[in-house]
């Protein structure tokens, strides 16, 4: 059964792909401590994306050490041939990208029939008409604003566009989520269109406080939304 969040929608979402994976579990423990609701699990396999990152037997320890919800967002080849383990390892969202399976449907019906909620995602230069016949069967839409494989790079300005055109296509049936380039600065330019996840990574892990590092987040992010 998919975990709630512990808080309501916007929320910031720390990319672990910027953690210190030698202390992963004080990561978690301060990550907690500091308020996040969710955890983004950056996977990369090396071949749809140009860099390595870790699978579903690190996701598994993370899972064992937490029971915050696990976002998986698989920048991967192939995920159809590997969903099965990253259910197994405990992922309770589980989005994979248009450019890997260009006809999505039967993996979108298996993570949810799995339980978990299913996402699609987007690169930078993937049109949103490329995704808008999945209403209704995906519950996560994640734009990312920056090209998928390596954290710390700049904010896409075009970004804020397709986040628009994505909360018009979806509505409210879908979580609309961003990655890349998120931080103090950038958030303000898409909170208007609803975005309802901020993944941020080195705004999070570059930062002596965490928790302040979040909480100026989400609540600038609260202080732009339309909802709020």
């Amino acid at each position: 059964m998919t975990r709630q969040l512990n808080s309501k929608f916007p929320v910031v979402a720390p990319s672990m792909l910027k953690c210190d994976f030698g202390n992963m579990e004080s990561e978690i423990v301060r990550l907690e401590e500091a308020g996040a609701s969710l955890l983004h699990l950056d996977v990369m396999d090396g071949h749809f994306v140009p860099n390595l990152s870790y699978g579903p037997m690190v996701i598994q320890r993370v899972r064992e050490r937490t029971e915050l919800v696990l976002d998986a967002h698989l920048m991967i080849s192939d995920p159809e041939k590997y969903l099965d383990e990253y259910v197994k390892a405990g992922c309770d969202w589980i989005t994979v990208h248009i450019e890997a399976v260009p006809d999505p449907r039967e993996i979108l019906k298996r993570i949810r029939e799995a339980g978990s909620l299913a996402g699609i995602s987007l690169n930078p230069k993937t049109p949103v008409s490329a995704i808008s016949s999945l209403k209704g069967l995906v519950d996560i839409v994640l734009v990312m604003s920056v090209e998928p494989g390596f954290g710390g790079q700049s904010f896409i300005p075009e970004s804020v566009e397709r986040v628009a055109e994505v909360r018009e296509v979806f509505g409210e049936t879908a979580i609309v989520s961003i990655d890349g380039g998120i931080g103090p600065q950038t958030i303000p330019l898409v909170a208007p269109h609803q975005v309802d996840v901020y993944v941020a990574g080195s705004s999070i892990f570059d930062q002596s406080s965490y928790a302040d590092a979040i909480r100026e987040m989400t609540e600038t992010a609260q202080s732009f939304s339309p909802s709020t």
